[in-house]
């Protein structure tokens, strides 16, 4: 487990916007990226008929329509245990293997962090 208070305040901030993401859209997810620029995307679960997204993936969607190259963070909350090999993919893509993750109960608590690689 991470522990939440030790995140810097732009760690904190892109949690607590995926929280309220969540909570705001009634969403099983919420996330928020941010950009190499300090610019944050933040986005809930898509479900639609013809499109499913995860949050995360959503999220670096938009970073990437809005002409982000580079990721320096990523956050998602969740009731889930881990994030998804596809989500960590996304990350990856964008952000490098060493983009860290934080992955974040629905209270905001940071359960841990891993490396998008």
């Amino acid at each position: 487990m991470t522990d939440s208070s030790a995140l810097g305040p732009e760690d904190r901030k892109i949690v607590t916007l995926a929280r309220s993401a969540r909570a705001r859209n009634g969403v099983p997810e919420g996330a928020a990226v941010r950009d190499e620029t300090g610019r944050t995307y933040v986005a809930g679960t898509v479900a639609l008929e013809s499109l499913r997204l995860s949050a995360l993936r959503t999220a670096v969607a938009m970073a990437v329509a809005s002409g982000a190259t580079a990721l320096e963070a990523a956050a998602v909350v969740t009731e889930a245990e881990s994030v998804s090999a596809e989500d960590l993919a996304a990350v990856r893509d964008l952000g490098g293997a060493g983009t860290p993750v934080l992955l974040a109960a629905p209270d905001g608590a940071v359960r841990l962090t891993v490396p998008a690689g």
